[in-house]
């Protein structure tokens, strides 16, 4: 769709900075963020040093795939009501308010959770981690209906970048805040200290609290879209009934397949030589298995009568069928090879990155003020860069140089790898600057080594690189939706770009085990190379397919 919005004064454009809005996304935008990290290094950190095995921390990381699976459920939170409080807060609100309260509810049964307390301590703490991925995947569905409908196109782009700056200091907090907390009471890699942890944890869910308090204060979209059909009491719960048992035969799968799947794996290892590969190829087809099995299931419920079939059709069919109708079954399925593979390099390679940093012998405070503080800043301002370049440059064109600069920035971290340290922190400088104002002087600087010097840089690449690629995608996704399924399609889109890294990124540890960091960062940045392809035949076919 073409914005023929007129261009506003620089006056009106700042002006937009301090409306209601605009400033309630910055702080929802902060309790969207807080969450992811709590679940991905954070845990990691928390986990390895409780004594678990690389390979086990990194499988944690599938507690998340709730982000990857979330288009399932988005049509169920675009029509269910919340007894009691949707009535009293409107759709989206209620929504937003029970996310968060479940939110805090994992957040809280995670800190009051030893993994190294033995017994079904692991088992514990994977359940609460699965619940926060699932919850915060459900808050991140609403706000970003919410964002949609709360304003006018006009006032969307500040919206976003708001949410995004929101996000990020949501990540800070959960990234450098948590590890920090954790560090500062008492808990370090040579003694582990789980009170620590626990105490962190605290107080992370203290801290959604931030987006409680703007969720309760915040006005109700006037442009909430309603419901397409009139559906009573009933429906709706024949609706959720459906749900229920495609998840229900999605788990089954899961619980009863166990013997199986072992053996299978312990076959194919014995075959391939290589545990690491066996267990991905036996997960990736028990996954497909699963979601095949959810899938007849919810087929036979319609079938059956269980569920409304224009509510499902609607639901489900409409936005998916939309899609293909665009842009032909040939494009689409390349576009969504596209969007599941784009992120899959530096998305592979960051499930272990706090890892690495750890094992190569950076402290928590070093990997909080390197990773989570200078790495995000870097990362805004890579989004800033990416963005401008794309209005100049076109989005297709930044995506390829997203795309190739992060293959060569995942490189940079085999350097790191092979490195000495020890080596390279006898070389240290010490850079003072004396600052000078009227009633003011201060100085900047401190004293450095060669190994944080070295740790800065990559991630400064690193991190510049995946602020511009995301920009580059983002704009590359919003033009892909019909504003008809907003919501729904790229809630799918979301999903699909998260989906294949993080199952592989499960696997980062155990292939790190049976290889090294070198050749793991080696076969990360190699994952990349195909998209390069993709990217260009993907372009043509784009501007083949507008000038018809």
């Amino acid at each position: 769709m073409t914005d023929t919005t007129p261009p506003k004064s620089w006056s009106e454009s700042v002006a937009t900075f301090f409306d209601r809005r605009v400033i309630a996304m910055l702080f929802l935008g902060l309790s969207a963020g807080l969450p992811i990290l709590l679940i991905f290094s954070s845990l990691g950190l928390w986990l390895r040093e409780a004594g678990l095995s690389r390979s086990s921390v990194t499988m944690f990381s599938w507690a998340a795939l709730g982000y990857s699976f979330k288009f399932v459920w988005a049509p169920l939170i675009d029509r269910l009501p919340v007894p009691f409080l949707t009535a009293m807060m409107g759709r989206r609100r209620a929504w937003i308010l029970v996310s968060q309260a479940l939110i805090i509810t994992a957040i809280c049964w995670m800190a009051l959770t030893d993994p190294a307390s033995g017994g079904s301590s692991l088992t514990i703490m994977a359940f609460a981690a699965v619940l926060l991925g699932f919850s915060s995947a459900t808050q991140d569905i609403v706000i970003d209906a919410y964002r949609i409908e709360s304003a006018e196109q006009s006032l969307q782009a500040m919206l976003s970048a708001t949410y995004i700056a929101g996000y990020r200091i949501g990540m800070l907090i959960a990234g450098a805040g948590a590890i920090y907390l954790a560090e500062t009471f008492g808990s370090s890699a040579e003694s582990y200290d789980y009170g620590a942890w626990r105490q962190s944890y605290l107080w992370m869910a203290a801290a959604m609290l931030i987006g409680v308090a703007a969720t309760l204060v915040i006005p109700e979209p006037a442009s909430s879209r309603p419901d397409n059909h009139d559906h009573d009491t009933g429906h709706y719960l024949r609706f959720l009934a459906l749900f229920v048992l495609a998840v229900g035969g999605f788990i089954a799968v899961f619980v009863f397949s166990g013997e199986t799947v072992s053996a299978a794996r312990a076959s194919l290892a014995e075959t391939f030589g290589n545990k690491a590969l066996a267990g991905f190829l036996v997960e990736l087809v028990r996954l497909a298995v699963a979601i095949g099995a959810a899938g007849a299931l919810a087929l036979l419920g319609v079938r059956a009568g269980l569920a409304d079939k224009a509510m499902v059709a609607d639901a489900y069919v409409a936005p998916v069928a939309d899609f293909f109708r665009r842009y032909g079954m040939g494009l689409a399925w390349l576009l969504l090879a596209l969007i599941g593979l784009y992120r899959i390099s530096d998305i592979v390679l960051g499930v272990i990155s706090n890892v690495f940093y750890q094992d190569m012998g950076f402290t928590k405070t070093e990997i909080a003020a390197a990773s989570k503080t200078f790495g995000l800043f870097m990362a805004i301002f890579g989004g800033f860069v990416g963005g401008t370049l794309a209005i100049r440059y076109g989005v297709m064109r930044i995506l390829f140089l997203g795309a190739l600069l992060t293959v060569v920035t995942n490189l940079l971290f085999i350097l790191l790898s092979e490195s000495d340290l020890d080596l390279l922190r006898t070389y240290t400088y010490t850079l003072e600057r004396r600052i000078d104002f009227q009633y003011l002087a201060f100085t900047l600087g401190g004293t450095f080594d060669m190994a944080d010097v070295m740790l800065y840089l990559v991630l400064a690449a690193d991190n510049l690189t995946a602020g511009l690629a995301s920009a580059a995608f983002v704009a590359f996704l919003s033009s892909l939706t019909n504003v008809s399924f907003t919501a729904v399609q790229y809630a799918i889109f979301s999903s699909l770009m998260t989906l294949i890294p993080k199952i592989i990124g499960g696997y980062s540890g155990a292939i790190v085990d049976s290889t090294s960091y070198s050749t793991f960062f080696l076969i990360a940045a190699a994952l990349g190379v195909p998209v390069l392809l993709l990217i260009v035949v993907a372009g043509r076919r784009l501007k083949i397919a507008e000038g018809n």
